[in-house]
């Protein structure tokens, strides 16, 4: 709870603060345990002021308990499905990403998790009229790419450049500049200030793997720190700011079984609501084909394991395909 100071509630003024002060009731918590009758007479404060004080603040400040069913109707009220754009995938993810929940895709070297990335982030701008920041932290990311999507899209200059506007490109190759980024956001969110482009609807870090992994490991205790903060602002701008939040994630080969597996280990694992692997048979390496297997391995709505084949480079419109 906070610190009791002028202005926090009616009736609590500079001079009762800092009396109370005095004797050593500094929070919020601390007036809510006081004994009430020992302040006044130590303050010289009025006991009636002081109960009613303490009634405020504990109205203001207390979590009050909700029903499922009141917990159920503000889901419903508040969450949004974003298409990603491509279908399979869709179906994969029940029907698209869902604000308030962070959905992570996971692949291999060529596997396409910023191809997909791009593709969600085109789909948005254009086709939902939707702002999205895309924070770039590999350099995978470039105009020529974005545009080229939207173009088989439409042919519609003026709806390419409406669409590319849309996209807040930020590149970020560390973690503390990632964290900045987020809290910018965060704020500018909170103070209710929409840019030129629009309120950020989905937030896209491609990828999480090169700013949190280099911290990883060894005596480096602070890493896991850091990326506990990271995945507490990814959180909070989807379940507080009803974002949908995107990240690309790496495969790394488990020490003791050689199995592949997710990056940054097992901490990491609980940020995602919604985890995708995506793969490439040796066939389509070979060929330079653009279909994807993709794996859904984690989920709250669907059952894992369930797979579609994915085209991450024919994205057009369903009049073009």
């Amino acid at each position: 709870m906070g610190v009791l100071r002028a202005g926090l509630c009616p009736g609590l003024t500079e001079e009762m603060v800092q009396v109370l002060r005095s004797r050593g009731v500094k929070t919020v918590v601390d007036l809510a345990t006081a004994d009430l009758e020992e302040v006044a007479q130590k303050c010289s404060l009025s006991y009636k002021a002081l109960v009613a004080l303490r009634r405020v603040l504990l109205a203001q400040f207390s979590a009050f308990p909700l029903n499922g069913a009141d917990l159920y109707e503000e889901l419903k009220t508040s969450t949004a499905i974003l298409s990603t754009g491509v279908e399979s995938l869709d179906k994969l993810l029940d029907a698209g990403l869902y604000t308030g929940e962070v959905t992570e895709v996971v692949g291999g070297p060529g596997s396409g998790k910023t191809q997909l990335c791009l593709c969600v982030a085109a789909n948005v701008t254009h086709s939902l009229k939707q702002s999205v920041l895309y924070i770039d932290s590999n350099g995978g990311l470039t105009a020529s790419r974005l545009l080229q999507l939207l173009q088989a899209r439409t042919q519609d200059e003026e709806e390419q450049a409406a669409a590319l506007q849309r996209i807040q490109v930020v590149h970020a190759f560390d973690i503390f500049q990632v964290l900045d980024v987020l809290q910018d956001l965060r704020g500018t969110v909170a103070q209710q200030v929409t840019g030129s482009s629009g309120a950020v609807k989905v937030v896209v870090l491609d990828s999480v793997t090169a700013v949190v992994a280099p911290l990883l490991g060894g005596q480096q205790r602070e890493g896991l720190a850091l990326m506990v903060q990271l995945a507490r602002e990814l959180k909070t701008l989807a379940r507080d700011l009803g974002m949908a939040v995107m990240v690309a994630n790496h495969l790394t080969r488990d020490r003791d079984t050689g199995r592949l597996k997710p990056a940054l280990g097992h901490s990491w694992s609980f940020v995602p609501s919604t985890r995708i692997l995506l793969d490439i048979t040796e066939g389509a390496r070979a060929s330079g084909s653009c279909l994807r297997i993709a794996c859904l391995t984690k989920s709250p709505r669907q059952p894992t394991g369930s797979q579609k084949v994915v085209d991450i480079g024919t994205w057009r419109s369903p009049e073009q395909r």
